[in-house]
């Protein structure tokens, strides 16, 4: 079991906002031994088929850099074809994303969330729709100076967190080393106002009963809870 946090304690988080200079909204998030560059690009276009419906879009893209883990992994998109969990996490953080945004009062634009994972440690998701978050909301804040918009279109905050079941111990936030050792895994994504966006579990090592479920989402939504409020205070709300 782990040594040095609670079973209820998420590690340290840490975020740079504006990290990066010529992207619209972006952040260098460091998260446990997490280590991800995250940057929102806002595009005056749509996909096909939204043009002319006013409406716009948010989409990511999400990659691990070959010297991210223990050992070198292909770089996708080059060596090898970008791999199904690369886009089912970025398939993840579009959908949460456009959850809490306005996409009427966005217009039709596109905007891009990039999260490139220089150092990863479990969690990357969670910790990528983290910087997603900061570097949209900023990217909008910046829109609504420059009179593009008038007013930023992110209707509240989101935040998602991991959970799982560790040698028949509930742990909240999975570093790499508890998460593959973990019989159920569960990674929750909520709103500011409470309400659940999306829930992925699996009973990796068997099954796993409602009440548990139950337990583990109450404990997500608390968590969410506080990474909202790091977000808020990081973007001054």
């Amino acid at each position: 079991m782990r040594k040095n946090r609670d079973w209820n304690e998420l590690r340290k988080i840490e975020v740079i906002p504006d990290y990066l200079k010529y992207a619209e909204g972006s952040a260098l998030v460091r998260w446990g031994d997490n280590i991800i560059i995250v940057a929102a690009s806002v595009e005056e276009k749509v996909p096909a088929w939204l043009k002319g419906s006013g409406k716009g879009w948010i989409t990511a893209e999400y990659n691990m850099l070959p010297r991210s883990t223990d050992r070198r992994k292909l770089r996708e998109g080059r060596e090898t074809r970008v791999s199904g969990r690369s886009h089912e996490i970025q398939r993840l953080i579009g959908r949460a994303l456009r959850a809490v945004v306005d996409l009427e009062m966005l217009g039709e634009r596109t905007v891009t969330v990039d999260c490139d994972v220089i150092q990863a440690d479990g969690g990357t998701r969670m910790a990528s729709l983290f910087g997603g978050v900061i570097s949209v909301y900023s990217a909008f804040k910046k829109m609504v100076y420059e009179n593009q918009l008038f007013d930023n279109p992110m209707k509240e905050l989101i935040a998602g967190v991991s959970l799982g079941i560790v040698e028949g111990k509930i742990l909240v936030d999975l570093d790499y080393d508890e998460d593959s050792k973990a019989s159920l895994d569960l990674n929750i994504i909520a709103t500011e106002k409470g309400e659940l966006v999306e829930i992925q579990g699996t009973g990796e090592g068997g099954s796993f009963s409602k009440k548990v479920l139950l337990e583990l989402i109450d404990i997500g939504l608390e968590k969410t809870g506080e990474i909202i409020n790091l977000e808020k205070k990081v973007l001054g709300l």
